[in-house]
Formats: C-alpha cells, sequence, structure tokens
C-alpha cells in the first residue's frame, strides 16, 4: 500500500522540508496559514516522501525555465497552433527523459507522478505523451517479447502510436465492434477492413494530426471463415518520413471538443490494407501459419477481457487525473475563499467568504475527498502494479486471475467516483469564486472542460458501473451457500459477515461520536450488504415475472446496481483511507487533521445516502440524520482553519496552476490587474470601430414593406 512507501519519510526535521519545499511569499494568506493545526511541509513530505517530491520539483523547474512552455496571457491560440505546440512540447519531454529505467524500477509509483505534473501543467500534453508512451507502448509490451525491436522506436520516437478501439457507432459496447481481421494463409498477411463509415474507428487521440502506427481491435476471422473475436493488432496508418496517409487507409481529425483541445482526436478507415501475420497483438489469442486459431485462455469471456486488459490501465489512470483535476480547482477556489472579503458583521468590517458557513459546507468536503482518493488512486495502481507483473511473467495461477476480477471490478467504480467528483466540484468551485471563477485565466473553466470526457472516454461511467455490481453480484451464491468468500486485495471481504451486518442498526448517540470515520465506515458495511441483497432480490423478481436476464439486469439498474456499484467504491475508499490515518505510524502531529478528513469524507459521501438507510431500517428517528448533518458542518468548521494548508500540500507552483486567484501569494486582485493588462489587445479599440463611429444604422431599413 502507499503507507508503507512514505512512512519513513516522516522522520525528517524543519531543516531538511525547507530544503524541499521553499516557504511561501508573504501575502493575504499567511494569516490562514499561521492558523494551521499541522505543518504543511511535514504533511507534504510524509504523504509524498522525499523523492516523489524531488522529482515534482525537477519537472515543475524544467517546464517553468524552458520558453516552449512559457504562458501568453489573454493570447487565444487557435486550435491548429495549439495541435502544434503540443507536438512540440510533447518531443521535448522525451528530450527531458525525467525517469530512468532503473527509477521505474524501484518505485512504479513515480511513473504516475510524472504523468500527474505533466498534466497540472495541460492536460492535452499528458495525454498525448501518456497514449504513445503508456498506452500504446504498455498494449504492446505486456503481448510477446517479439515486439521489443518495436517499443525501442516508440521511445525514440521514430514512430508515434495510438490506441484505435471505439468506432463511430460503437464505444462502450466494444463486442459491437465492426473493424475486420482477415488471415490470409497465401501470403501469411491479415487483411484490415472497415464495412462502412460507421465502422471508423473514432475519437482516436494521437490519430488525427500525428500518429504514424495504431494498435487497432478488430474481429478476427481465420480462412475457415470462423469468427474468434475482438484482438488487437498493429497497423502502420501514416508514412514515418511524410505523415500522409499509407495506402488502403483515411485518417483524419474529428474537429473541435468542449475541451482537450491541444489533443488531437481521429477517425480512420481501412481498406484491405495488408499488415505482417506478426503484427497481431497475440495477448488473447494467436494464429499458425495453416490459419488455426489458438488461445492459451479457454473461456471465451476470458479471452474478451483479456484483449480488453489495457482498458483497466487506462481507467486507474483517469482516477489519479481526475483527484488531480479536483485538487487544482480546490486549490484555486479556497485560496480565493481566504483572500476574498465581502460583507461582515458591521458595515465596516469584511471577513473572508471562507469563514461563512455555506462556503465551507460547498467546499471542504470535495477537500476531504481530494485526500481519500489521492490516497486511494495510489493504492490501486501498487496493486494493478501487482497484477501486471503477474501478466508479464505470464502467471496463470487462480490469484493472478482473481487479481484481474478485482482490479478490474474496482477501477470500473472508482474512473465514475473520481471524475463525477471531480466534475462536480470543479463546477462548485467556479461558482464559488463568484465572476472572476468565469473569466478563463483563472483556469476553473479549463478544469472542467478537460476533466468533463473522463466521464466518458474508457468507457461511459453508468455502463462501468454495471461491471462492478456484476462482481459484487456474482459473489451471492458464496454467500447463500455460506462458503468462504475473500478476495486478493481484500475489498470483498466485508460480505464474509454479510447476514451480521444486515442486523446492524445506526448506534451512535451524538454528533461528536459520529466524527470519527468508523461511524460512516459502520453505516457503509451495512449499506452495501443491503444494496446487494435488493438487487439479488430484485433481479430474482424480474426473472421469475418472464422477464429475459437482458430485460431484468436492464430492469435492476436505478436504486439497485447502480447503487450498488457506487456505494461499493466509495466504502472501499473510505475504508483504505480509515485503516491509513488510524495507523500508528502515523506522525501524531498529523493525525488529528487526517482524522478530520476521512470523518468528513464519509459522513459527506454517506449523507448522499441517507433515504436508503431509513428505507432499509438501518436509521430512524429524526436524530440519525441530525447528528449526521450537525456533524458535517462541526467538522468543516473544525477544518476551516487548516484549508489553505490542506492545498497548499498538493497545489503545484503558481506558473503549473496558472490561475491569477490561485496563486500562493493571495494576492488576488494584483495579480488579475497584472494578468489583465498583459493581454496585447487589452487597452486596443476593436478592429471593427468605424461601425459605430462612422456606419450608423438606418432604422427601419430592413423592415418588409407589406
Amino acid at each position: 500500500m502507499a503507507s508503507t512507501l512514505n512512512r519513513k519519510e516522516a522522520t525528517g526535521n524543519q531543516s531538511s522540508w525547507d530544503t524541499l519545499l521553499p516557504d511561501f511569499p508573504k501575502g493575504p494568506l499567511c494569516k490562514y496559514r499561521k492558523k494551521a493545526s499541522f505543518n504543511w511541509k511535514e504533511m507534504a513530505v510524509f504523504l509524498d516522501g522525499k523523492d516523489t517530491i524531488q522529482l515534482k520539483n525537477r519537472i515543475f523547474s524544467a517546464l517553468e525555465s524552458d520558453p516552449l512552455f512559457a504562458h501568453h496571457p489573454g493570447e487565444d491560440l487557435c486550435r491548429e497552433k495549439y495541435q502544434e505546440l503540443t507536438f512540440l512540447r510533447c518531443k521535448r519531454l522525451f528530450e527531458y527523459d525525467f525517469l530512468t529505467r532503473q527509477e521505474i524500477i524501484e518505485n512504479p509509483l513515480k511513473i504516475l507522478n510524472m504523468i500527474i505534473c505533466i498534466g497540472m501543467y495541460d492536460w492535452s500534453l499528458c495525454l498525448q505523451y501518456s497514449l504513445h508512451c503508456g498506452v500504446f507502448a504498455g498494449t504492446i509490451l505486456s503481448a510477446s517479447k517479439r515486439f521489443a525491436d518495436f517499443v525501442k522506436q516508440v521511445y525514440s520516437m521514430e514512430i508515434f502510436g495510438c490506441f484505435a478501439l471505439t468506432e463511430l457507432s460503437h464505444g462502450t459496447n466494444t463486442k459491437g465492434i465492426r473493424t475486420t481481421a482477415t488471415f490470409d494463409r497465401s501470403t501469411q498477411e491479415f487483411i484490415i477492413n472497415t464495412p462502412d463509415f460507421e465502422a471508423a474507428k473514432f475519437w482516436v487521440g494521437n490519430m488525427g494530426k500525428h500518429a504514424t502506427h495504431a494498435v487497432v481491435y478488430a474481429q478476427l476471422y481465420t480462412p475457415d471463415g470462423q469468427r474468434q473475436g475482438l484482438h488487437s493488432f498493429i497497423v502502420q496508418i501514416r508514412d514515418t518520413k511524410t505523415l500522409l496517409p499509407m495506402p488502403g487507409v483515411m485518417v483524419g481529425d474529428v474537429g473541435k471538443k468542449l475541451g482537450q483541445n491541444g489533443l488531437d482526436n481521429g477517425f480512420a478507415m481501412f481498406h484491405n490494407v495488408r499488415i505482417p501475420k506478426e503484427n497481431i497483438l497475440n495477448i488473447a489469442g494467436d494464429v499458425t501459419a495453416e490459419g488455426k486459431y489458438s488461445s492459451s485462455v479457454k473461456d471465451v469471456k476470458e479471452c474478451f477481457s483479456a484483449a480488453l486488459g489495457p482498458l483497466s490501465t487506462g481507467r486507474i489512470l483517469i482516477t489519479a487525473v481526475s483527484t488531480t483535476n479536483l485538487k487544482l480547482a480546490l486549490s484555486i477556489a479556497i485560496r480565493f475563499s481566504a483572500a476574498r472579503h465581502q460583507f461582515g458583521p458591521t458595515d465596516d468590517e469584511e471577513i473572508p467568504v471562507l469563514e461563512y458557513q455555506t462556503q465551507q459546507w460547498r467546499l471542504l468536503p470535495y477537500l476531504a475527498a481530494a485526500y481519500a482518493l489521492d490516497y486511494f488512486s495510489k493504492s490501486l495502481f501498487e496493486n494493478f502494479i501487482e497484477f501486471y507483473a503477474g501478466l508479464l511473467t505470464k502467471q496463470r495461477s487462480q490469484r493472478q486471475a482473481d487479481m484481474g476480477r478485482e482490479i478490474h471490478a474496482l477501477c470500473a467504480a472508482s474512473k465514475p467516483l473520481s471524475s463525477w467528483t471531480a466534475q462536480q466540484a470543479a463546477q462548485e468551485c467556479r461558482e464559488a469564486c463568484g465572476g472572476h471563477g468565469y473569466l478563463a485565466m483563472n483556469r476553473l473553466g479549463e478544469i472542467r472542460n478537460d476533466n468533463d470526457p473522463n466521464c466518458t472516454y474508457e468507457g461511459d461511467n453508468n455502463v462501468l458501473l454495471q461491471q462492478t455490481s456484476n462482481y459484487l453480484m456474482s459473489w451471492m451464491n458464496c454467500i447463500r451457500d455460506k462458503a468462504p468468500l475473500e478476495s486478493p486485495f481484500g475489498t470483498i471481504n466485508v460480505l464474509q459477515d454479510y447476514h451480521h451486518i444486515l442486523g446492524w442498526k445506526f448506534t451512535a448517540v451524538s454528533v461528536e461520536e459520529c466524527m470519527d470515520s468508523s461511524v460512516p465506515l459502520a453505516a457503509y458495511k451495512w449499506l452495501v450488504c443491503y444494496l446487494l441483497r435488493e438487487s439479488d432480490l430484485k433481479l430474482s423478481k424480474e426473472k421469475q415475472s418472464g422477464r429475459s436476464d437482458f430485460e431484468a439486469k436492464n430492469n435492476c439498474q436505478v436504486y439497485y446496481c447502480r447503487s450498488l456499484a457506487i456505494a461499493f467504491i466509495e466504502q472501499t475508499v473510505l475504508q483504505r483511507y480509515h485503516d491509513y490515518i488510524h495507523d500508528p505510524n502515523i506522525p501524531s502531529t498529523l493525525q488529528p487533521v487526517l482524522k478530520n478528513l476521512s470523518a468528513l469524507y464519509g459522513l459527506w459521501s454517506l449523507s448522499k445516502h441517507l433515504a436508503v438507510l431509513y428505507q432499509g431500517g438501518y436509521a430512524s428517528g429524526e436524530e440519525a440524520g441530525r447528528f449526521i448533518q450537525n456533524a458535517i458542518l462541526e467538522l468543516c468548521y473544525r477544518l476551516k482553519d487548516d484549508a489553505v494548508a490542506l492545498v497548499d500540500v498538493f497545489a503545484p507552483p503558481d506558473f503549473i496552476l496558472n490561475s491569477p486567484i490561485g496563486k500562493a501569494s493571495g494576492e488576488l486582485y494584483k495579480n488579475m490587474w497584472v494578468e489583465i493588462l498583459q493581454g496585447s489587445k487589452a487597452l486596443n479599440r476593436p478592429s471593427w470601430w468605424a461601425e459605430f463611429c462612422i456606419n450608423k444604422p438606418v432604422t427601419g431599413r430592413l423592415r418588409p414593406n407589406l
């Protein structure tokens, strides 16, 4: 778990912390920084560790010092120029080569930290780099050693890659993919074909302008005409010398999006494009020279899951990316709230808007969520590293298969939870900063729009939740038979006490008692068991009434399976964070504020399920609901003075955050004023000035004469 990586780092002292983390400039935020109950530098070193902070400093410093990464206030880049800049910056990242192979082997979590650092600067750049080096290269690496030389070309940027799964008419329903790959025994080649425009590969990142090669997912057909299911192939789509399309390939850009417009999302169609037999990524299966299909995975569903294994990597990454957007938005909004003064007890006294209960209630639960989700995303990444190591070494054990199922279920729910939380928080932060939050220069709109696709790509959130609920429902036979049940990472072990937990009741007798995360955690355990029981009963009733499996499952989603998956992932996040912050090795100087964050996250998340807690009989009477609500407000109040220090822990440097109202100095108005006046056309009269001054309208000139 992530905690084991960092505990040793907490033994440093003020001098070592100051070396790693410079003091913030003096300004309006000093008042809150002095009130904090803990040392933000100690917290940062404890959570990240010295090595990670040094890596972050190295990346941030390099970007800030390089003119290619300079910001240009007031300048609106056209889409083509933005894409060009993104690609040039991506090339520069290769030249920096921030992580050595040895560093990655020693601490794989550094890959995640590097990606996050780049994303904090610009998500278009981060995704272009990650899709090429991570998703494209990672998919090839996990297939076979025969692609080793090919991967070298990836990391020398001799080729540029993309991951072509979705089509114009099929996205989340990957089983419906219609691109075909037919094996020609006479030439030992696969022939890639797009049957019609609806089967064109679509939304593929890097494909629009730059990619020379694609991992293309297609239905594999053997010479006997048998369809063998979805498989992936390496297909060259552009010439590496000219970037012109290869023969038989039509490739282009999908157009302007709501955000991430530095990333070139594209489409492609294939007409009898021939590729060598060796270009099949034999993750799920292969074809012999005689055209016979073979697979080490016998089960059809397992074969399909193996083919789509890289999607789990993407969902784990999105969990971390969304959590980072949550942090960015909160860094801006909380610093703004602490420095912005409005109204007060008298006409002569204005107070910071952070002092208002409503502002605390709007922002601080999201701050608690940022800490809980950050820990969870790192622990999930470490779970995945364990699983991925097994893939690379071709492990076929039951534990390996069980790890794959559990990780799939976790990331299928953590992506929705983190992306939705970040999306809602970005909007709340935008509104909490008033009109100034609506200015593009303050970046909240960019954060919101760049986070938006996290709710959709790598699987629509609502559809993904069904995969998690299916996983949970699959354990019902074990529960009914009272058979032993456990999972490699322990996330379903709560179901071992399923029958006992269903008898639990809400027992807290005061607001103070509720302010420990064990209270919402107990409620969540009951909630998961209750929703699992109700979902199972609902499905049985639907089937008994004569509905097909498809209809029955469709009728069990809203209020049942969907709620079950959400409750399960919230309970899992809370359980991991609760266990982490109650570890005796956590410094006593940090534990109180971390416990408050854990309790607030648990209660705030649980409060959205109050109706079900009452409906199922876990809670009764007015007091339970009141205790939870009042505990949330009390925890917000207690965390108010720590809020600025808590965002200081994870906020990137001013250059990276790139928000005048979010700067570490807290000089809101000075920073905004300077940025506004730096705009090259801020003081210019409009080029169309004569349309007002000279060319006056003739009122009614164009009125119809009827």
